[in-house]
């Protein structure tokens, strides 16, 4: 990976030393030639010729596949040439440069036979299988994950009342031991003042603030905490020390309510990636259900191997039932 991550750097870098390089000085204007029939040009071809390299061509397409990581979706989507007029003059020019440069790396890498390389051609073997593989999932789950179908999950699983969760705002004082937890009881159930013993007592990170949690679900913490929390109503203290993997806890609810739904805009991406991650599941399943797989590690479902009885026990020779 710093490798990858050198090599890409260099690739940024080096076209902007380069073009500084050579730079072409003013030169002097030249005397006014009559002008030239007007004949097409490379810039008017669909996939024009932008560089040579080592005689070869460096087209337009592959300029915007070696800059394919660094544009955004909306450019790549766009016919090339009218991204290439839609492009600052300077990103244009770093991007051939970019270009060239992974050109003159790739040239070098075949002159010297490394793409010849058993172990090199099967890592590009395999990166090819990756990619054939994301394909495929994005053609198959593309436009199933519309913006409606987001609105409705968020509106069915918003829909009940038993959606709305019960939470609770509790403090909590942790300590090592049960003893000590039991100490620290007593004085609260003396009237002691709950914050400024947690800010004293607690080794809760959160003791600065008094031991409190805020408003959590029951899921969001472990076990043991959580049944004595939600046990218990505002203003009521644990009646005894709650242990848990942490240590031993005293516990205090201070608020309890149902909360609220979040808004959808702030929750929408999240859906999308839960319902994009159903799809993907949904094909693969189905895609793998449909192929004949064999698997040579262990003997096929149906196989005689697996219905037949287990062997009975060995009988005992006479002269282990003699030995007896």
């Amino acid at each position: 990976m710093r490798c990858r991550l050198a090599v890409l750097a260099a690739l940024t870098l080096a076209p902007m030393g380069a073009a500084q390089a050579q730079a072409p000085r003013p030169a002097a204007p030249a005397p006014a030639a009559a002008p030239a029939p007007a004949a097409p040009t490379e810039a008017a071809d669909e996939n024009p010729v932008l560089a040579r390299i080592d005689g070869q061509p460096l087209l337009l397409a592959d300029v915007l596949a070696t800059a394919e990581e660094v544009l955004p979706p909306e450019l790549r989507a766009m016919p090339a040439p009218m991204l290439l007029q839609m492009l600052p003059p300077e990103v244009k020019r770093q991007l051939i440069e970019r270009a060239i440069t992974e050109r003159t790396l790739i040239n070098a890498a075949r002159a010297m036979g490394l793409d010849r390389d058993p172990d090199i051609a099967r890592r590009v073997r395999r990166a090819e299988e990756q990619e054939l593989q994301q394909a495929l999932l994005g053609r198959e789950v593309q436009g199933r994950v519309t913006d409606a179908a987001i609105r409705a999950r968020y509106d069915r699983d918003n829909a009940s009342p038993a959606a709305a969760e019960e939470e609770v705002r509790a403090r909590h004082i942790l300590v090592a031991t049960e003893t000590e937890a039991r100490q620290i009881l007593a004085q609260l159930q003396r009237g002691g003042d709950f914050a400024t013993l947690a800010r004293s007592k607690s080794q809760d990170p959160g003791s600065r603030e008094g031991g409190d949690l805020g408003f959590f679900k029951k899921g969001d913490m472990v076990p043991e905490f959580a049944n004595a929390a939600f046990a218990l109503q505002p203003g009521q203290l644990s009646p005894a020390p709650v242990q848990s993997p942490f240590g031993w806890h005293i516990i205090k609810v201070e608020e309890r309510r149902r909360a609220t739904a979040r808004p959808f805009d702030d929750v929408k991406q999240e859906i999308r990636e839960a319902m994009l991650q159903e799809e993907v599941t949904a094909v693969v399943q189905r895609i793998r259900g449909a192929a004949q797989v064999e698997r040579l590690d262990q003997p096929p479902a149906n196989s005689l191997l697996n219905q037949a009885a287990p062997p009975p026990p060995a009988q005992p020779t006479p002269t282990q039932q003699r030995r007896r």
